[in-house]
């Protein structure tokens, strides 16, 4: 099935596929935006419009997300970055570029620079998952991560009540968003929701063993921003206590990825929220960009 026209950025044609770009600013490196699980490239537009005023900035979705073709999900980390790379060139997106991946994009960024380290001239992680990540967390909460794995089949459609509740959030959210952009990215969001499902999956499968398996990162200047406010849908089952101990140890993860390249630095975003972090601090995450390059 073919995507509709999006409202902003351009189409290209990748192993039969049309994956959306969009691009602003001139200059190098190029900083590339890679979405975490259930958001689109228009979720960062604001920060991809902020560095796009001192270097090249690019926002894409990955195939079976937002404007682009779709695909079978869950997939590889090796078919996104190999899908990435091609894009990047068809696009005449000239590296090295500097990845600025969130949640499970950053896992996507990490296994781009262990492929191609010579095309990666530096890394941002927004809150990014890990392989280690149950190392890090208390007992309580890998049971209760195991236990909350959705069956999609048995996710119920949202009621006309939730679905009015939701689009009030999202336009609130996103208000400040060009107009045409911000309808199309809030219709989006409440009519595919279920591909964000489908995308968290994606740690189900080959994601922590590629990358596990991967080897070291380059070194380049990475910067690793934690979002410790407290995450919504642990509130959900957490104890007020539980969610501390697992904020504290997402805090060592992160201190740890940093710590794991010579040029890495761990910077903390408290109060922001796991999924809405570069809308809530677009300074911090814009500054650590600039920082990188």
């Amino acid at each position: 099935m073919k995507v509709d026209a999006a409202p902003q950025g351009e189409h290209y044609e990748v192993a039969g596929r049309r994956l959306l770009l969009h691009r602003g600013g001139s200059g190098g490196p190029p900083v590339v935006f890679l979405p975490g699980a259930g958001l689109m490239a228009y979720d960062f537009l604001n920060v991809q419009q902020r560095v796009a005023e001192f270097t090249t900035s690019v926002v894409y979705d990955r195939a079976g997300t937002g404007w682009s073709d779709a695909a079978e999900l869950p997939r590889t980390p090796d078919q996104v970055t190999e899908e990435l790379r091609a894009l990047l060139a068809a696009a005449d997106v000239p590296g090295p570029y500097v990845l600025a991946g969130h949640s499970l994009g950053a896992l996507y960024a990490r296994r781009y620079a262990q492929r191609f380290p010579g095309e990666v001239a530096g890394l941002v992680f927004l809150d990014p998952g890990h392989e280690d990540i149950l190392e890090f967390l208390p007992k309580e909460a890998a049971e209760l991560n195991e236990s909350l794995k959705p069956d999609l089949a048995a996710l119920p459609e949202p009621t006309p009540a939730q679905l009015d509740a939701s689009r009030d959030a999202l336009l609130k959210l996103y208000a400040n968003w060009p107009d045409g952009v911000r309808d199309a990215l809030v219709d989006k969001h409440l009519t595919e929701w279920r591909t964000a499902v489908l995308e968290t999956r994606n740690f189900e499968t080959e994601v922590y063993d590629q990358v596990r398996a991967g080897g070291v990162l380059p070194d380049v200047p990475l910067v690793v921003l934690s979002a410790l406010g407290a995450n919504p849908y642990w509130a959900q089952f957490a104890s007020p206590e539980l969610m501390d101990s697992m904020l504290a140890g997402i805090k060592a993860l992160h201190a740890s990825i940093a710590a794991s390249v010579p040029r890495g630095e761990h910077r903390i975003l408290d109060g922001a929220a796991h999924q809405t972090m570069h809308l809530e601090h677009e300074d911090a995450v814009v500054e650590a960009i600039r920082s990188v390059l």
